[in-house]
């Protein structure tokens, strides 16, 4: 069973096409046709270089390898089943510090350089579920220049994934020391440790290339003695992973469109071109002794600073390759499709990219496809039984695909014309037909004997995604988007060819599905209009808009629902009634005629609750469909649970009844005699007549543990690589790729497939080239990947201090909670604890807890149940308490509020409580979520303190800045008074909510905004569309930044009289004129009226070779939303 459609696939960008790519994992052979590595040929794929005095460390496979400066076969350091990344020399050479996961987190370790046992440095927790593309936790940087300390980056602090400060750790551990600066990314010190280089954000693990805008990432040097900061680089492009040796900086950089190696003088800031790479990008870039080695293309290369030459190093890498293996593998916990043979005596399921039936009680578990380089998708049974039909891209596209269901014969290709994405078939009542669709907006039907294609229909705003067949295998049902996003039922005959819409472009309606007799045609449309309320504003909201249609197919039939009358029927009368009903021997469906004139007017409604309804189904003298709690903005709220609830219509009785609740989604039986379910990960078989109470959950449970295939690797990871370049080409938001020259972006990259030995490498990949697109929100994850057991640590809520002189931790700062929420609540703080700041923590759970032991070592794995903990006001044992916490596992939501808790009072303290503070996480749920906990208690405020430093994005701007533009218009004091101050009113006839035609002008907010991705230009934006004079000037032309956003961390903040500016223009924005004939300049003054939708530009780069900053420039000047992506 499938998830039922959406209203539009293509979403911007590509990141959840990806996504869904990497949770499917399948596979297919592309292309490339390189061997795999043998013999002791060079190695490639090799990452995270590092330089000594004579070695070279770097990671492949996720292990830490070394290799003489020369070259030649490769040593192995580490083989933790996880990931041991971004390895850096100490300054003599004899350790190595490298990032870690040997217990499940991320964490600081050092190793010997000639190998031995790592040492773990670190106890931090991460924050939250960071994403690849924040990068690791706790990531060593580099060390301090006597060798002592490791340099490094963590989120130990942070109360989202995009922040992180620096760090360093003593070499024998203890407590990590954080650096001054609030927040950094790579940086490198000094050769007399004074002064430090370093980046103030870091996406280096983005998938951006060519980036311009907020977010690009400049050079700073930090004077640590004199407490100074002052540019190294502008911000025209990016400059990054700095090396410090001697009096010159080394740095990479894209300046020149591809990053390579640079130096600049810190006294003069003098930049000079290092190397010359064009093809890939120099990464990753690490100084030592006399040199600086950094990858490219897959390869290391060693720059000699005083010949200033780079040269590529020859490495062989004996690896073992685990990862790489083939072998056998379960998969009943990667189904993704599942439904039922006609007869309902075997299940289909689709897993891990294979086609596999299971028997209901009796027989074998059969893998009908056996292909682990290539993905299959959207099986169907055949109403006959006979045979299953599927989306397979063995071929390199996708195509469709018939097979005998007992695997007597082998499966032929039905279609040879695959260039694009194919949604699933359809098998037609007789079985001889397939109706299927395309990604170029095509609906298509084949001959399964002779493979002829027949294009039923072609859209014009979306996919068409539900498509049903009548029971005379003449008629296609399916819905159509409109302009509008409503979507409407339509019909094609396949005899006449014709195309009718029947159903009202008033209403959205969709997923049709034909009564088996051929009476009906059934649907779900969004028509029950039941207005809400907001709780905390006067806001309407609509949800629960679904229920079920019926449309009469002839006018001489009855409604579904007519009245009924008790009468007599006797003989020929009953047994007629008896074969309508479906009750009688089954025969030769006649051909189905339907009244195509006045279709419309013979809709009627079912007699059942409206809600938030899917899945249509339709048996004999019932039809079914699922219904779930309405959709949120924040998803199921991590309940993984499932909420469906299956009804069944007794179209006899004319009664509604729950078959199965607590269920995902179903499939029904071609003879409407059996359901499959899925329940989290338990799939069961049951009638599908209802019986005197509900099935539950593990009723007719199947046995899936005979479900496997024997994995390759490698020929897995070649599909899941060609599949996202193929996704990209067919779903990104422009045909013409930002003018990229993609099939040469698949060969490029193509050509490190052989060296892929970790799921890591995969990613890596696949980032690169989705990174050629010049395109943000187009992110990889996920994947299959060994993994090491994590162990928890438990969290207390609070910061520690090392008192030298005992050698015992102080609590320096508990952290503020609202401890009636649970991801909030401070466990120092609840009632009955009471630990303040200040105090010494001496055990936990009886544990002496001394240095060098951290407290966070101590509450390794304690996060079930309580801690008890020993406290004091002083560092010793003499009146000390015993205390027992309930600890939090992750404190992401507590120093969140921590954090706006503590700016909210600093701003009401300064401004004596006439001005707010409220901070916005994201523009998704969340961030909604805070801007209503905060604002409308502030709603009286004289002024308003906007705060968007680290958002996410998402895209609930526009309902943010449309209550924050309301004007107080009228207000209410006491019954039949209407009290409106400074505001005029003109009313007319109309009743008690008569629009208001002339208003008050109000201020914006101020909008404070630290770091900007490209996206955020989208909410200033809708300001200037919509004329507010009031909106603060915008900042940096070049970053192209948006009215009433100020960057706070470049330029001085914005007092009573404006902003102010370095420029002479008296704290005014110079206007950039109008060009004569925009739309802009025939629309200056005309403020009220509506701007409709936005002309479609042309496609950014649209000539081929455009370069990534005309491409960026081009983009981020448009204000269409195809263009911002």
């Amino acid at each position: 069973m499938r998830r039922p459609p959406s209203r539009s696939f293509v979403l911007p960008g590509t990141a959840f096409i990806l996504c869904l790519l990497m949770a499917l994992a399948a596979w297919g052979r592309g292309p490339h046709g390189a061997a795999e590595p043998v013999g002791t040929a060079a190695t490639r794929l090799l990452r995270f270089p590092a330089l000594s005095k004579d070695s070279i460390a770097f990671v492949y496979g996720g292990d830490i390898w070394t290799v003489p400066r020369a070259g030649g076969t490769a040593r192995q350091l580490t083989s933790d089943p996880g990931l041991e990344i971004l390895p850096r020399y100490s300054p003599d050479g004899r350790w190595i510090a490298f990032t870690g996961e040997y217990d499940g987190n991320r964490d600081v370790y050092v190793i010997l350089a000639e190998g031995g046992e790592p040492r773990r440095l670190t106890f931090w927790t991460d924050t939250g579920h960071p994403s690849e593309r924040a990068g690791p936790n706790n990531m060593v940087i580099g060390w301090t220049p006597d060798g002592k300390r490791v340099l490094f980056r963590s989120r130990h602090e942070a109360w989202e994934d995009r922040s992180g400060r620096l760090y360093t750790v003593a070499l024998d551990g203890g407590l990590p020391e954080p650096l001054p600066m609030p927040e950094g990314g790579l940086a490198a010190f000094s050769p007399d440790g004074r002064r430090i280089v370093y980046n103030r954000i870091f996406t280096n693990f983005r998938t951006w290339k060519r980036y311009r805008g907020g977010m690009t990432l400049t050079l700073w040097i930090y004077d640590l003695a004199g407490n100074r900061l002052d540019p190294l680089t502008g911000n025209d492009s990016n400059s990054t992973e700095p090396i410090w040796i001697g009096d010159t900086i080394y740095f990479d950089s894209d300046r020149d469109k591809t990053f390579n190696l640079y130096s600049a003088d810190p006294a003069t800031k003098t930049i000079k071109k290092l190397t010359d790479h064009r093809d890939y990008d120099a990464r990753w870039a690490s100084g030592g002794p006399g040199g600086i080695v950094y990858e490219n293309g897959g390869d290391i290369f060693l720059f000699d600073v005083a010949a200033a030459r780079s040269t590529k190093v020859a490495i062989h890498v004996p690896a073992e390759r685990l990862a790489a293996r083939p072998g056998f593998v379960p998969l009943a916990e990667k189904i993704t499709e599942f439904g039922l043979s006609p007869d309902g005596k075997r299940a289909l399921f689709v897993a891990r990219g294979e086609v596999l039936t299971v028997p209901a009680e009796k027989g074998n578990t059969r893998n009908l496809t056996g292909s682990p380089g290539a993905h299959e998708r959207g099986a169907a049974w055949s109403p006959d039984g006979r045979s299953i039909a599927w989306i397979s891209d063995q071929t390199g596209e996708d195509e469709v695909w018939v097979g005998p269901q007992d695997m007597s014969a082998p499966a032929r290709r039905l279609t040879t014309d695959g260039h694009c994405w194919r949604f699933p078939p359809v098998w037609s009542p007789d079985s001889r037909k397939i109706a299927f669709a395309d990604k170029d907006l095509k609906l298509f039907v084949v001959d399964v004997a002779s493979g002829k294609i027949t294009q039923a229909d072609r859209a014009k705003e979306a996919e068409i995604t539900d498509y049903a067949w009548s029971p005379d295998s003449r008629w296609l049902a399916y819905s159509k988007q409109a302009p509008e996003q409503m979507r409407q039922v339509y019909l094609y005959s396949l005899e006449g060819g014709a195309v009718t819409r029947v159903t009202s472009v008033m209403n959205d309606s969709h997923a049709p599905v034909f009564d088996p007799q051929g009476r009906y045609l059934y649907f779900f449309s969004d028509r029950d209009l039941n207005a809400g309320v907001g709780a905390f504003d006067l806001s309407y909201v609509y949800d629960n808009p679904t229920r079920v249609y019926a449309l009469t197919l002839r006018k001489d039939l009855p409604s579904p629902f007519a009245p009924e009358s008790d009468e007599v029927k006797v003989g020929e009368e009953e047994k007629k009634e008896e074969a309508a009903a479906g009750k009688g021997p089954r025969k030769e469906i006649a051909p189905i005629a339907i009244d195509l004139g006045g279709i419309e007017e013979r809709i009627t409604a079912f007699p059942i609750e409206p809600g938030t309804l899917s899945h249509p189904a339709a048996g004999k003298t019932a039809v079914f469909y699922l219904t779930g709690p309405p959709p949120t903005l924040n998803g199921d709220g991590g309940d993984e649970k499932p909420k469906g609830v299956l009804h069944t219509f007794d179209l006899e009785k004319r009664k509604d009844s729950v078959l199965i609740a607590g269920i995902a989604e179903y499939g029904l039986s071609a003879d409407g005699a059996k359901v499959i379910y899925a329940a989290g990960k338990d799939y069961g078989l049951i009638d599908a007549k209802p019986g005197t109470a509900p099935a539950k959950t593990g009723d007719g449970a199947l046995k899936l543990d005979g479900m496997s295939m024997r994995l390759d690797p490698p020929a897995e990871w070649r599909q899941i690589f060609d599949e996202a370049w193929r996704l990209e080409r067919d779903f990104f938001y422009v045909p013409n790729l930002h003018g990229v020259d993609w099939p040469a972006m698949r060969r490029r990259y193509g050509a490190l497939l052989p060296y892929v030995a970790h799921r890591a490498d995969l990613t890596y990949l696949i980032g690169e080239l989705i990174g050629e697109l010049n395109s943000g929100h187009a992110y990889v994850g996920g994947g299959e990947a060994p993994k090491a057991k994590s162990v928890p640590i438990a969290l207390l809520g609070a910061d520690y201090k090392l008192d030298v002189a005992s050698g015992r931790y102080r609590i320096d700062r508990v952290l503020q909670g609202e401890n009636w929420i649970e991801a909030r609540r401070s466990p120092l703080t609840e009632p009955g604890v009471d630990v303040p700041a200040g105090s010494y923590l001496l055990k936990v759970d009886g544990l002496d807890l001394k240095a060098p032991v951290v407290p966070d070592e101590l509450l390794e794995n304690r996060t079930a149940g309580t801690v008890t903990l020993t406290i004091n006001s002083r560092p010793d044992d003499r009146g000390a308490r015993q205390v027992t916490v309930r600890p939090l596992a992750d404190e992401e939501q507590l120093r969140y509020f921590d954090r706006i808790e503590t700016n909210r009072t600093k701003v009401e303290k300064v401004t004596g409580g006439v001005v707010g503070y409220l901070h916005i996480p994201n523009m998704g749920g969340d961030g909604l979520n805070e801007f209503v906990r905060q604002y409308y208690p502030q709603i009286r405020k004289q002024g308003l303190i906007v705060d968007v430093r680290n958002n996410g994005g998402g895209f609930v701007s526009e309902m943010i800045l449309e209550r924050l533009r309301r004007v107080l218009a009228g207000m209410g004091k006491q019954w039949r008074r209407h009290h409106v101050p400074g505001a005029g009113l003109l009313r007319t006839d109309g009743l008690s909510d008569q629009p208001l035609l002339r208003v008050g002008r109000r201020h914006l907010p101020l909008l404070l905004q630290e770091i900007r991705a490209r996206p955020a230009h989208r909410d200033a934006h809708l300001g200037r569309r919509r004329r507010d004079p009031r909106l603060l000037p915008a900042g940096r032309r070049r970053l192209r930044d948006a009215p009433g956003v100020r960057d706070v961390r470049d330029r001085g903040a914005v007092d009573h009289r404006g902003p102010r500016r370095r420029s002479g223009h008296r704290g005014r924005q110079p206007r950039r004129p109008r060009r004569p004939g925009t739309r802009s300049a025939a629309r200056e003054g005309d403020r009220d009226r509506h701007a409709g939708d936005p002309e479609e530009p042309e496609d950014p780069a649209a000539r081929p070779g455009a370069t990534g900053e005309e491409l960026a420039t081009s983009c981020s000047s448009r204000r269409s939303r195809s263009c911002r992506r």
